[in-house]
């Protein structure tokens, strides 16, 4: 994955757009700034708007090419991101790091995916938030219609309610939902899917 993810970052284009994930955007500006993290932050659209925003932001990503991406429209917008690569254990984030994790689009490998999660929420705080939005297993019948929308080809990679439920249960959601959404994301994230969102706050 890490060799078909800096492939995808080398393309010359911000190939999800250089804006905020519209869900992400509509639910985090209610908050006031504190110190944010990032998984598999890609090209670094979203980090870059939360900097904006004066939050503290770091990010991580397996892929080298999404660094450099994501240093680039920093630099463009004069903001600063603590943007690591690498495997998530080994990126040497700590408990209680944080004030909010933002997993948009973070579609982990099956091997890994509750260890990860289980991690990320021990980087929140208390009373510290989750936003999330992913592709749901509904999402398949989206893919067959349209391949332009976008999302993981293996099903595993994809969400059910039930298992965010299960990964995230110890937290409080103050909203979760799965829904049909029209994506314009760049050129990889274009038409109709289906989607999980939710926002979560740390008991």
């Amino acid at each position: 994955m890490k060799d078909f993810w800096n492939e995808r970052y080398s393309e010359e284009e911000y190939v999800y757009g250089e804006v905020p994930n519209e869900y992400f955007h509509s639910r985090f500006t209610q908050f006031d700034p504190g110190e944010i993290l990032f998984a598999a932050e890609g090209e670094g659209r979203n980090a870059v708007f939360a900097a904006k925003c004066d939050w503290k932001v770091a990010a991580f990503d397996i892929s080298e090419e999404a660094k450099k991406k994501a240093e680039g429209l920093a630099k463009k917008h004069a903001v600063e991101l603590d943007y690591r690569v690498g495997e998530l254990p080994e990126l040497g984030f700590e408990k209680d790091d944080f004030d909010a994790v933002a997993l948009i689009y973070a579609h982990f490998p099956v091997d890994v995916r509750k260890k990860y999660h289980k991690l990320l929420i021990s980087f929140i705080r208390r009373d510290g938030l989750i936003f999330f939005e992913g592709f749901s297993k509904k999402h398949k019948v989206y893919q067959e219609k349209n391949p332009e929308v976008g999302g993981p080809k293996d099903e595993a990679l994809l969400y059910s309610m039930e298992e965010i439920k299960e990964d995230f249960g110890s937290l409080n959601f103050l909203e979760l939902y799965e829904a049909e959404i029209d994506l314009k994301e760049g050129k990889y994230h274009n038409g109709l899917g289906a989607v999980i969102r939710f926002v979560a706050q740390k008991k």
